[in-house]
């Protein structure tokens, strides 16, 4: 199943302006609280996201790993200067997927791709999952968190048009759609009075 098999308008964003514009002054800040930012760690470490060669995708300038990976890191997002400033990535990749969704890596060729708060931003999701199944060795593993804030007028439409179950829903089956199997789900964060909840969706490689 393709992008354009979801419903007319569903990746329709209020800001359809360019988004190397909107991306373009660093920001070198954190977007959801510590409790989900450890909630992400947490996850990455239970998967053993760390033990290999990892893509951090729409990364910035910390990737939420609890260590450095062993067989290093990529981090591709839109903003040099953020990617410059993460002191775990040995490689940089300044790339916008929702211009080209295509990876710029082998088949085969890494062991992790990740994608933390930002999955709600991308208006070709199915493809560029499609790729980060290419690009995993068999028995790698696709990691996608996620919470309620966002950039508002970047979202696509059908994510603001729900609510966190639908949204959880919706990553489930964007990676299904990729080619996935055996998606697992879960909120990772108990449920705090005004804490930021923290939800993952993940799968392996076949």
């Amino acid at each position: 199943m393709a992008d354009d098999d979801w419903p007319p308008g569903f990746f329709d964003r209020q800001d359809r302006g360019d988004d190397a514009d909107f991306y373009a002054p660093p920001r070198l800040v954190t977007h959801i609280d510590d409790g989900a930012i450890a909630a992400v760690s947490e996850l990455y470490d239970e998967l053993g996201v760390p033990d290999g060669r990892v893509l951090d995708l729409m990364s910035s300038w910390v990737s939420h790993l609890s260590r450095k990976p062993s067989g290093g890191l990529v981090a591709l997002g839109m903003n040099d200067v953020e990617l410059q400033a993460n002191p775990m990535a040995d490689q940089v990749v300044v790339q916008d997927l929702n211009v080209d969704p295509r990876l710029p890596f082998d088949d085969a060729s890494l062991d992790a791709v990740v994608c933390a708060v930002s999955i709600d931003y991308l208006i070709h999701p199915v493809e560029v999952l499609r790729e980060a199944e290419r690009v995993l060795r068999p028995g790698g593993v696709a990691v996608l968190t996620f919470s309620n804030r966002c950039f508002p007028t970047k979202a696509v439409r059908g994510w603001l048009a729900t609510d966190e179950d639908g949204r959880v829903a919706i990553v489930r089956a964007y990676l299904e759609q990729a080619g996935f199997e055996g998606v697992t789900t879960a909120l990772r964060t108990k449920r705090r009075r005004g804490g930021d909840p923290l939800y993952g969706a993940w799968a392996r490689s076949i």
